[in-house]
């Protein structure tokens, strides 16, 4: 059945058990079921309509004409009005988040067109609402900023807080994993309530809880962005990890130190280059079984 038929039948009481399981399975279910509890506030009080009517019809003895047909159709519209608000105010104090898929990348367009390039497996949200007041985005995941000129703008991650005035930049937070890498501008990074200040080239890096200190970054935008991923002399896991998001593949390792620091590279767009890449150059061997690749230390 037709969703808009489902929704308006849901909204007078109307389905059927057949048709009430259509409209459980609908993408926007969990959306309306919070719009609908919402709504609680805006209803009517309740008040005995018998009561009221015979109050009515005693004081209005010249007449048999019934005046009450007027009421539902009232009570409809501003039934209809009720929603209109409430899904207006819902839609418009509701985040916008952007999210990407394994092997998926997307560049978003932010309402002071500042863009932003998300790497796989990572997501975005951002509020227009209140986009003219603060320019506050948070991020799961990894991103490369282009920021408009303007306000302070943030990056707000459960590592740390990122802060620019119109600057380029890569965020990556990712589970015990926190960089950025300013590569334009200035940017100021807080960590545990320390901030961190870094101009072209600088990098903060905490891996496990730690800081890490690295030289400087001499690549002018990202690799990701490019569709390859490179590692210099970081943790073996981070580059297995970065693999799995970009072929959504599971990797198992024999006999590796995840922890080993290593230096290397690998393509996004051809698997059995990319496998080749972290493979030969750590002297390991490789087998593949469908969706998952065991790698191994003789």
């Amino acid at each position: 059945m037709d969703k808009e038929i489902l929704i308006s039948k849901w909204l007078d009481n109307d389905l059927n058990d057949q048709e009430l399981e259509a409209f459980k399975n609908l993408e926007d279910y969990d959306d309306l079921i919070k719009l609908d509890n919402s709504m609680q506030a805006f209803k009517a009080e309740d008040f005995n309509t018998s009561a009221e009517l015979d109050q009515v019809l005693s004081k209005i003895k010249s007449t048999k004409k019934q005046t009450t047909h007027w009421i539902k159709p009232l009570m409809r519209v501003a039934a209809i009005l009720a929603v209109c608000f409430s899904l207006y105010y819902y839609t418009t104090t509701l985040d916008t988040t952007i999210t990407t898929k394994f092997a998926q990348k997307t560049t978003i367009k932010l309402p002071d067109a500042s863009s932003v390039s998300l790497n796989a497996k990572s997501l975005l949200a951002f509020n227009k609402k209140d986009w003219k007041h603060e320019r506050e985005v948070e991020l799961n995941g990894e991103a490369f900023f282009k920021v408009a000129k303007g306000s302070s703008f943030n990056v707000i991650t459960k590592s740390g807080t990122v802060t620019v005035y119109g600057t380029q930049f890569n965020v990556k937070q990712r589970d015990n994993y926190f960089e950025v890498i300013c590569y334009e501008g200035l940017v100021g990074v807080t960590h545990n309530s320390q901030e961190t200040k870094l101009k072209p080239g600088d990098r903060f890096l905490i891996i496990d809880g730690k800081q890490i200190v690295k030289e400087k970054e001499s690549r002018l935008t990202p690799s990701w962005l490019n569709n390859e991923s490179l590692f210099k002399s970081l943790p073996f896991k981070e580059v297995i990890a970065e693999f799995e998001r970009q072929y959504n593949v599971d990797i198992t390792l024999l006999n590796i130190n995840s922890e080993e620091l290593v230096t290397v590279g690998f393509p996004h767009n051809n698997i059995d280059v990319a496998i080749k890449n972290i493979t030969l150059p750590l002297h390991l061997t490789y087998s593949k079984d469908n969706n998952t690749i065991t790698l191994k230390r003789e």
